[in-house]
């Protein structure tokens, strides 16, 4: 298994504009929440508690996040939560209003992720490794960390692991700007 240093630095690699970061907070849980709503009508009662398919997978995608780092992965947990939440609430809602918010905020999300990716001149770190589509959301945990002044040493390393990959690629050190 990765390290958390060369998930986030892999993923970094292709996140160096702060504009491409910035679409980025609003894409990637808008994605996500968009994700919980179909995820939602899949469900089964289990002693009496209601268990979706979007809470398995926030369940699996968190396990996995705290093997990296147990405080990027609460906060993590946290935003999980509120956005299983509430595409739970969208999910009791008529068929065609989920549906409609499903598209919306799944095709939205994409679109902020591309323009991000414009101002970057980087495709997404997806069409490298699938794989980083969940290495997104504790990437911008761990953004919100490295702004307030925690976490320095894994700040420095991912960025590090990010520079020699952009190196290794030919690219520029920066995104565009």
């Amino acid at each position: 298994m990765k390290t958390l240093v060369d998930q986030m630095g892999f993923y970094a690699a292709y996140h160096q504009d702060p504009r491409n970061k910035a679409t980025h907070f609003v894409g990637v849980p808008a994605i996500m929440l968009s994700l919980f709503i179909p995820l939602s009508w899949l469900r089964v009662e289990v002693g009496g508690v209601t268990v979706t398919a979007a809470i398995l997978l926030a369940a699996a995608v968190l396990a996995y996040y705290l093997t990296l780092d147990v405080p990027l992965a609460l906060v993590a947990a946290a935003v999980t939560a509120v956005l299983v939440y509430i595409g739970n609430l969208i999910a009791l809602e008529p068929m065609s209003v989920g549906i409609t918010w499903f598209l919306v905020l799944f095709v939205g999300g994409w679109i902020l992720q591309l323009v991000g990716h414009s101002f970057e001149g980087r495709k997404p770190a997806l069409t490298a490794n699938l794989f980083q589509i969940f290495v997104a959301p504790i990437f911008l945990c761990a953004e919100v960390f490295f702004a307030l002044g925690y976490k320095p040493r894994l700040r420095s390393a991912t960025q590090q692991r990010a520079l020699e990959l952009r190196a290794s690629a030919g690219l520029p050190q920066e995104g565009h700007t």
